[in-house]
């Protein structure tokens, strides 16, 4: 009796796999360098541990992409990406400040770091819930601050402290707890942020880009810690832009719903 042929439907499976694996694979690099920064902060070697957190951003930002662009999504993925960013983001940073600063204020430093990584699972689990949803105009922005940038925030200080930026005595026995709250309220807060998902360029001025992209990242292997602060401060600058930005668009389409809404009880 004669088989049947499957060769077309095996090699298949195997470009399948081999897709999915792919930004899996990118996540769990991800994993390796946001422990090893707990390694550089317990060495105190700061410098190396903030670089590696900037490394994890980078490959979050990028494996969701790769997995998107070659078809490579799954659940697993997903799931993995939430895990990752908990270390990352969440784990990672805390344990990076508290090495540098907290430690030096006792039980309250170690409650600080509870409450953070605490928020930072609250707003991964948060955002898994939301994902999925029908898209609308709304995914323009995030529901309070990403955790990638949480993960950041919380080490301006420290990066503040290591780009020569200190133009008056700062006390940073003040400044880090501040930062931790503030940044802890943020992630769990609806707060609109920017999500920088659905940017459009221009053909004409994709030149322009790629070259404001080179040069920031040369400016950035040159003056690493000065260019981080920096772009830590214009982030927090468009935090408040990004709140006054959602409820314009919010009120323009409130209104356009309500236009709709007219016109078709006119119809009827």
């Amino acid at each position: 009796m004669e088989q049947p042929r499957n060769n077309l439907k095996i090699v298949t499976d195997k470009k399948t796999n081999a897709r999915v694996i792919l930004p899996n694979m990118l996540t769990l690099i991800g994993v390796c360098i946001g422990l090893s920064s707990i390694r550089f902060a317990l060495d105190g070697k700061f410098e190396f541990a903030i670089i590696a957190i900037l490394f994890a951003a980078l490959i979050d930002g990028l494996d969701g992409r790769i997995a998107r662009l070659i078809k490579g999504t799954s659940k697993v993925g997903k799931e993995l990406d939430s895990l990752t960013d908990m270390i990352s983001f969440g784990v990672a940073p805390a344990f990076i400040m508290y090495f540098w600063k907290l430690n030096t204020l006792g039980r309250f430093g170690w409650l600080l770091c509870l409450v953070y990584v605490v928020c930072v699972a609250l707003r991964l689990a948060r955002f898994n819930i939301n994902t999925g949803q029908t898209p609308t105009w709304k995914d323009n922005f995030f529901e309070g601050v990403p955790s990638p940038a949480g993960g950041i925030l919380v080490l301006m200080p420290l990066i503040i402290s290591l780009s020569g930026f200190e133009l008056i005595n700062i006390n940073y026995n003040v400044i880090v707890p501040i930062f931790f709250i503030i940044t802890s309220l943020l992630l769990i807060s609806k707060f609109p942020t920017y999500s920088f998902k659905k940017i459009v360029i221009q053909r004409k001025t994709t030149i322009f880009l790629l070259f404001g992209i080179v040069l920031f990242f040369g400016l950035l292997l040159i003056y690493t810690f000065n260019v981080i602060a920096i772009s830590g401060i214009i982030y927090l600058s468009l935090i408040p832009i990004s709140f006054f930005h959602f409820q314009k668009l919010r009120k323009i389409h409130e209104n356009d719903k309500i236009q709709d809404d007219d016109d078709q009880e006119d119809i009827l």
